[in-house]
């Protein structure tokens, strides 16, 4: 976005996320803005916000379209407010703690693709009730497939993970103290 006082009053902006939402829903949108601030470090910008532009896919000028909120409703007293309002979470480092990824000298392709083998997926684990001795008091089915989780969970943890709340706070103590397990997801 293009700072203050310059002679346009158009923004630079990029953008950074899309989503597709039913205008009857009412619920949270997380966006990762990490890469963005990135960004504005590495090249040394200076932050200027972000601009959250919402669009009809409908673009007849026949259809009404019904206004979208994102911030305090009419009828919203101040303390109800207070719960529901628009929200940036942010993961910040003072140095404190042991650095989460030393910075690398930039490789081949090759290099970046390893390194995202190594994220945490699901692997197959069938658990036979014969093989555990429980095939005398579980009758039916023999086994079942219970899935493993192997890898490393990324740093802040996305929104697409459905992370809990307890697995979000147990990766920001781990950033800060290496004693404490990083968080581990659930095979579904």
């Amino acid at each position: 976005i293009k700072p203050e006082g310059e002679a346009s009053k158009d923004p630079v902006t990029a953008l950074l996320d899309t989503r597709l939402v039913h205008h009857n829903a009412s619920q949270w949108e997380a966006f990762d803005v990490t890469p963005a601030v990135r960004r504005w470090i590495a090249h040394g910008q200076p932050n200027h916000g972000f601009v959250v532009e919402v669009v009809h896919l409908d673009h007849k000028s026949s259809v009404s379209r019904r206004h979208v909120r994102i911030s305090r409703s009419l009828h919203q007293d101040d303390a109800s407010w207070s719960q529901v309002r628009p929200l940036l979470v942010t993961f910040g480092n003072d140095g404190k703690g042991h650095p989460l990824h030393r910075r690398e000298k930039r490789q081949a392709k090759h290099k970046e693709r390893k390194r995202h083998k190594s994220n945490c997926k699901r692997h197959p684990l069938y658990v036979d009730f014969n093989d555990v001795g429980w095939n005398d008091w579980i009758v039916a089915p023999p086994g079942y497939s219970a899935f493993h989780c192997r890898g490393d969970c990324p740093f802040p943890l996305a929104d697409h993970l459905n992370s809990t709340n307890h697995a979000i706070v147990q990766t920001l103590v781990n950033s800060v103290n290496s004693k404490i397990p990083k968080a581990c997801c659930v095979p579904t």
